[in-house]
């Protein structure tokens, strides 16, 4: 565990930090035992209380377990966890975001592809009632964070594969937090909203056809092109 020494106001915060990192980094994985607060104390050269301060704080949010005589353990991976663990890594800065929506392309993409071939007609409703949200939110100038999300979201479920729908689940918060950065940075651009509308229409258009090769093609372009804006 190469933790560092600490230097700043905020000391407990820093702890957290640290451990967080780790967590997401694969250091610290599901289980495992943390150092005893003296001895992570003064590996870190601060005192004591900081270091139970922010185990309190880390046990808070779902990440560690303290058991009584026994130790402080980081938890073990449910579907809490791994949403906590999502939650972290996309925290930790734009590369991991990019992660987030390449992981986005390897799903999306196919999912498209599979709603063109089993969507539903209360499928079709579903998706065209979030488009039909989006559209009145770049009417009246607001990101459209939710309603893009709703659009994605019922898309995958018009896939019908459960497995599937668990995973969107288990990262939708993050994706919210996620949709909202990468946003707010592409539509500094002049014409990008509209440009996001008119790919999202194409990828429903293909989905309404049936067309699971314009699906994947569509869908593709739409997060590509957010990547692409998001990492210039």
């Amino acid at each position: 565990m190469d933790f560092k020494p600490i230097k700043t106001k905020k000391i407990y915060e820093e702890i957290v930090e640290q451990i967080k990192q780790m967590i997401v980094h694969g250091d610290l994985n599901p289980g495992d035992k943390l150092i005893p607060e003296r001895e992570l104390a003064e590996k870190l050269e601060v005192g004591r209380s900081a270091v139970r301060e922010a185990y309190r704080a880390l046990e808070a949010i779902g990440i560690i377990e303290i058991k009584p005589g026994e130790g402080t353990f980081v938890r073990e991976m449910g579907f809490k966890s791994m949403t906590d663990i999502m939650s972290l890594a996309v925290q930790t800065g734009k590369n991991s975001i990019f992660e987030l929506l390449e992981l986005r392309k390897i799903v999306e993409v196919e999912a498209a592809a599979l709603a063109a071939q089993r969507r539903t007609e209360e499928d079709i409703q579903m998706i065209k009632k979030a488009l039909d949200e989006m559209e009145k939110d770049i009417q009246k100038g607001n990101l459209g964070d939710i309603s893009d999300i709703k659009f994605h979201y019922t898309i995958c479920a018009a896939a019908h594969n459960s497995l599937l729908n668990k995973l969107m689940s288990s990262i939708s918060e993050t994706m919210k937090r996620e949709m909202v950065t990468v946003r707010e940075k592409l539509y500094r651009v002049p014409g990008t909203p509209t440009r996001l509308l008119e790919e999202h229409k194409k990828i429903f258009e293909a989905i309404i056809k049936g067309d699971e090769l314009e699906a994947r093609k569509t869908m593709f372009i739409n997060l590509d092109n957010a990547e692409k804006g998001f990492m210039e």
